[in-house]
């Protein structure tokens, strides 16, 4: 088995099936393939696809075929299949966010969780389809006139990871499609299912071969990235990724979007309320348990009101119950992956090590099933620990206290990281002040990776390059064209 399912004809489905979670499974599932388990439990969750280089090169080949023919559909119509492609994904709503749940442990129902993911992906669909790209006269006068417009790039390879896999899919191919290129996309390793799974269903509404997913080990990733067959490529993932893929990229001058690694920094001002930012700071910090890459890494918090912060925060993060994802009471899951648990436990105990105060967690249950790593607040930490300057991607919050403004901008600043930050403050002009000083693609005031799909998102310095969502990362996805007379 090579790639996902796709429509059986051209003509799209014109009530797209509602599956079930078995009869989704049995659709992008392969008997032989690669056994994915339960990150909570360790249970099967199903078998994946174990793709090659050469089903990714006939998978490449088809839709380099199919691209010029899906460039000459009318941009509304493409916006149409896209909104119908919505239509699809939100009635198959639950059986995408019970796989999820399954495979990349997230809740089901509670907290920002796997039916939030999907009804993000649905919202990004429908963002994306009415996004205005109309051509634009740049000037019309006694001189000439020159009209900008954008025409599509070709053929779009997209590399999702495992953190919120479906929904970036869709920050990926949604763009890419309504734009007129074809996609061939390759899902993280430990997420393959949720990809097939989604682009299963929105196959019964695309016209065949506009979007395949190749479900393959790391030689399959490594090939998209250098393929030239490729006139485009989206990752999301770690900077280390993303170097190497811009060193294989390089030799056929493929078009990058990179959104890389973050290591996102917050302010809290010493006008703040703790009492009234400590649950949105834990959500901005602790959503999807902390893997999440513009999701708030270390906290600098005001010598004047950092004892009440930690613990206001304290309080707040005893209260969010963290266990398997189709438990209701649950609103936090497990890290996805052992990997990813060992990472964030060194770096806790090397907080520990290095004089840091634990407020709470810091001590798996040694127990119980899954990589659950409970949340864990560290105070008293220093600003070069390896807890703060380096990406933990989980359930670990380093907080620092600092004495001046300046002093907590310039630790901010000082990693080659820029993808988010925010300031937490009563007084919004000063936040906007702090935060203009502030080196990242986004900053916040007063909320934390709050992403919107009118808002264009990337980062800056080790944190990549392009961006995404908006008219701007539209037309990110096509080529600009002018034509003078």
């Amino acid at each position: 088995m090579t790639t996902t399912p796709a429509a059986t004809t051209d003509a799209p489905a014109d009530v797209p099936a509602v599956l079930g979670l078995d009869e989704l499974l049995a659709a992008v599932t392969d008997p032989a393939g690669r056994e994915i388990l339960d990150p909570a439990t360790g249970e099967l969750v199903g078998r994946a696809p174990e793709s090659t280089v050469e089903d990714l090169d006939r998978a490449l080949e088809g839709a380099r075929r199919k691209q010029p023919e899906w460039a000459a559909v009318p941009d509304a119509e493409r916006a149409a299949l896209l909104l119908r492609a919505a239509d699809a994904v939100e009635a198959n709503a639950a059986a995408l966010a019970e796989l999820l749940s399954r495979e990349q442990g997230k809740p089901v129902q509670n907290g920002p969780n796997a039916l939030f993911e999907v009804g993000g992906a649905v919202a990004w669909l429908r963002a994306t389809a009415a996004l205005p790209l109309e051509p634009e006269t740049l000037f019309d006068d006694e001189s000439g006139r020159a009209v900008l417009s954008y025409e599509p790039i070709g053929v779009v390879g997209a590399i999702s990871p495992w953190n919120w896999p479906m929904m970036i899919s869709v920050w990926q191919l949604a763009p890419a499609l309504r734009m007129g290129n074809t996609v061939v996309a390759k899902p993280s390793e430990y997420t393959p299912l949720s990809v097939l799974g989604l682009a299963h269903v929105l196959n019964q509404v695309l016209p065949e071969g506009v979007l395949t997913v190749v479900a393959g080990g790391r030689e399959v990733g490594e090939a998209l990235s250098e393929h030239p067959g490729v006139d485009k490529l989206m990752f999301t993932g770690s900077t280390a990724t993303g170097k190497a893929i811009m060193r294989s990229a390089a030799g056929s001058l493929t078009r990058l979007t990179l959104e890389l690694g973050g290591n996102d920094a917050g302010i809290v001002l010493p006008d703040a309320d703790p009492e009234a930012i400590a649950e949105d700071l834990f959500w901005g910090a602790f959503i999807n348990t902390g893997q999440t890459c513009a999701a708030l890494k270390r906290l600098y918090v005001h010598e004047d009101v950092h004892d009440a912060v930690c613990e206001a925060l304290t309080r707040v993060a005893a209260a969010m119950p963290m266990g398997q994802g189709r438990d209701e009471r649950n609103v936090l899951g497990p890290l996805q992956n052992r990997a990813q648990f060992e990472i964030v436990a060194d770096l806790v105990e090397q907080a520990r090590a290095g004089g840091g105060r634990v407020l709470i967690g810091g001590e798996p249950a040694a127990a119980q099933p899954g990589y659950f790593y409970p949340t864990t607040l560290v105070a008293d930490v220093d600003d070069d620990n390896p807890l703060v300057t380096e990406e933990q991607f989980g359930p670990a919050l380093p907080i620092v206290k600092y004495s001046s403004v300046d002093e907590a901008v310039r630790m901010a600043n000082r990693l080659d990281v820029g993808l988010g930050a925010s300031v937490w403050g009563s007084d919004p002009d000063r936040a906007r002040e702090v935060a203009a000083r502030l080196q990242a693609g986004t900053v916040w005031i007063n909320k934390h990776g709050a992403v919107d799909p009118r808002m264009p998102f990337g980062g800056i310095k080790s944190s990549g390059f392009g961006v995404e969502f908006g008219v701007e990362g539209l037309k990110a996805l096509g080529v600009p064209k002018v034509i003078a007379s």
